[in-house]
């Protein structure tokens, strides 16, 4: 157990793209939010194919789609003109206002929205707060800002505490 705890994801994977929305959607999910940045694709990059795809297909699922991140407007607003979303930038992760504006914008609860994204202490540990089920992703890209650096030096002790349970 421990005091690393409430950064524990509910699920560890290598990628948000190989996740089984399909089976999740089964058990009555219908909402996701997605942290952009090496969650979807690396930090800064444009929508390539394959997140366009996925978009495509999660909403022909019947998903609704909230892109939540901490990055300025002009960079999200870019990402989700390509994927066709809706987006909630400067978002204030760990911060939990705009978990639930994003539950209330796309009409769904806690205990039907999912979450992914690439970092514990920002993305995992919030949306924890706002009481949503959480994928963490592997990062994509390992070129990351200094702050980013240090941020993962830190999640390597708590994934290490996490694996071992």
């Amino acid at each position: 157990m421990g005091i690393f705890q409430r950064f524990y994801p509910d699920e560890y994977v290598d990628s948000a793209y190989g996740i089984d929305f399909e089976g999740l959607y089964g058990q009555g999910y219908r909402g996701i939010i997605f942290d952009i940045d090496n969650t979807l694709v690396p930090h800064g990059a444009p929508a390539d194919d394959r997140s366009i795809a996925l978009f495509r297909r999660l909403k022909g699922l019947g998903y609704r789609i909230m892109l939540l991140s901490n990055n300025k407007e002009p960079r999200v607003k870019r990402f989700n003109d390509a994927v066709g979303a809706e987006y909630i930038y400067k978002a204030g992760k760990p911060g939990t206002a705009n978990y639930y504006k994003a539950m209330e914008r796309m009409h769904t609860s806690k205990q039907n929205t999912l979450f992914v994204g690439d970092q514990l202490f920002t993305d995992i540990w919030g949306a924890k707060k706002a009481g949503i089920r959480t994928f963490l992703v592997k990062p994509i890209h390992p070129k990351e800002e200094i702050q980013i650096v240090l941020k993962r030096y830190l999640e390597k002790i708590v994934l290490y505490f996490y694996k071992r349970r």
